[in-house]
């Protein structure tokens, strides 16, 4: 019966029996990659590429976001134009993030690193239960910010988020 087991469980988690010379070194490539013939362009991702996610904007990158007010600017309109696409998330629920944000940068400086870890937290919370897919740049951009613990960091988040509120409206 060894035997039988992983034949067992490939039927449960692919929902069909196993196609004879998939998976075997050899034997036709498998379900995802490699070579099945003809060129299929550039589609990145690496070997399983995107797993049909659609493809969002570029992280912002938190070195740009510090020294340049101009692509702040751009990010924040980027965003706001996504939300207004993608997600049907309220004003106020921004704006109560955005009381957030406020309150962890006011936070004294041996406090604020926790505040920004415990904003993420809520962030992700938010985004997750209102489906609000397009901030899933900004939960990035806070880990960055926050595994950076700069002050300068942390007031140009709060900036980045108060442009995004203020297009919004």
């Amino acid at each position: 019966m060894p035997e039988e087991q992983p034949q067992q469980q490939r039927n449960r988690e692919g929902g069909r029996p196993p196609r004879e010379g998939r998976g075997q070194p050899g034997g036709g490539g498998g379900d995802r990659g490699g070579d099945r013939g003809g060129d299929r362009g550039d589609r990145g991702g690496g070997r399983f590429g995107d797993r049909g996610r659609p493809e969002g904007p570029p992280e912002i990158e938190l070195e740009k976001l510090l020294s340049d007010s101009l692509y702040l600017d751009n990010q924040a309109h980027a965003i706001v134009i996504r939300m207004k696409d993608m997600d049907s998330g309220t004003k106020s629920q921004l704006r109560r993030l955005y009381s957030s944000v406020r309150r962890a940068v006011r936070a004294p400086e041996n406090e604020r690193q926790h505040e920004f870890v415990m904003l993420r937290a809520r962030l992700a919370y938010t985004i997750a239960r209102h489906g609000l897919r397009s901030l899933d740049q900004i939960e990035k951009l806070l880990l960055q910010v926050t595994r950076k613990n700069d002050s300068r960091g942390y007031e140009r988040f709060k900036d980045l988020f108060e442009a995004i509120v203020a297009y919004n409206e």
